[in-house]
């Protein structure tokens, strides 16, 4: 595909632009390009294009980057509205204090207190109640599950030692 767009030519500290016809898979400081179609000074504010022959080009196929766009509209080559070509920014976000940090902190601590306590009182289900009295289990504080306790080995080991 190919695109119109704006080479650096100048010195360093001294911006200088060829309008140029490219392949857009060449890169912008390559030097390869199909043919030039104009001269831009930003410095000097200066602007030379060939306004038949981008317009010849465009009708070919080619695409305009959008900085070339914005200033074929400005010299009237193009009509039609102006492209932003500048990032778009970000809402301004206030940052947490550290005593906001220390608010949440607190409330979600309280939070996931009430929920502990609140699920501990009330029993899910009746067969869930049922399995937990038949087989002998201790719950470790912790880690808040179930371990087996092993009454039988307990009993025959203090029985073989007397």
């Amino acid at each position: 595909m190919l695109k119109i767009r704006l080479e650096r030519v100048g010195r360093k500290n001294d911006p200088s632009f060829r309008v140029v016809l490219t392949e857009s898979k060449n890169a912008a400081k390559s030097g390869k390009f199909l043919k030039v179609l104009g001269h831009y000074d930003s410095r000097k504010d200066t602007i030379r294009l060939e306004g038949e022959e981008i317009k010849s080009w465009i009708s070919k196929g080619a695409q305009v980057s959008d900085t070339m766009h914005n200033l074929l509209i400005s010299n009237k080559i193009l009509e039609g509205k102006k492209k932003n070509v500048l990032p778009r920014k970000r809402p301004i976000t206030k940052e947490p204090t550290t005593n906001d940090l220390q608010q949440t902190t607190q409330s979600e601590q309280i939070a996931t207190n009430e929920a502990e306590t609140q699920s501990e009182s009330q029993p899910e289900s009746a067969e869930e109640e049922a399995k937990a009295q038949e087989s002998p289990v201790a719950k470790i504080s912790s880690q808040e599950s179930l371990v087996p306790v092993p009454e039988e080995r307990e009993a025959s080991e203090g029985e073989e030692k007397t």
